[in-house]
């Protein structure tokens, strides 16, 4: 099995589970926040919507400087839930064939990612993806989970049962 594979069966998972969060946000209170340094509610849903066009940058690109980017940098402006999914749906189908076509040779070359002259990190392509992309949608999700249960509205079994509903294997 290639790098590629194994990262793809996660990648759905984590999609599916990203996508069955989302469509619980409601489209009425995205300027709700739980503390005054937390992130809006309806920005961390289109956070965690166009996370995946980072993980393609990352399999496109030969490394990033975030103070000098060259990739477009949209502002995280939520609309609505249906348009906050079309733009997952969007992002992440660029990122899974991104994936799906990058070799093991591809994933392990180094990926510098700076910020300026300040290096951030310098590891291979997949760990880069795995950290910087990967780890970080699902820390997003689960944080979007959180706003769920503070807006009383139920919280998906992503990886088993949650407090509003049961879980089964997909």
């Amino acid at each position: 099995m290639t790098t590629a594979e194994l990262l793809l069966e996660d990648f759905d998972v984590e999609i599916s589970n990203t996508r069955r969060t989302l469509e619980r946000v409601p489209d009425d209170k995205p300027d709700w926040v739980p503390h005054d340094k937390s992130m809006k509610l309806g920005k961390l849903a289109m956070h965690c919507a166009t996370m995946p066009l980072f993980g393609y940058y990352i399999l496109e690109d030969e490394g990033m400087d975030m103070a000098n980017s060259k990739r477009p940098h949209a502002p995280l402006v939520f609309e609505s839930r249906e348009l906050c999914l079309e733009r997952l749906d969007e992002s992440a189908a660029k990122c899974r064939a991104a994936v799906a076509a990058a070799s093991d040779e591809d994933l392990a070359k180094l990926w510098p990612f700076s910020f300026g002259e300040h290096m951030i990190s310098n590891v291979s392509r997949s760990k880069t993806y795995r950290l910087m992309f990967f780890n970080h949608l699902i820390h997003h999700t689960a944080q979007l989970g959180v706003y769920l249960r503070l807006n009383e509205i139920p919280v998906p079994a992503l990886y088993g049962p949650s407090a509003d509903e049961q879980w089964a294997p997909k």
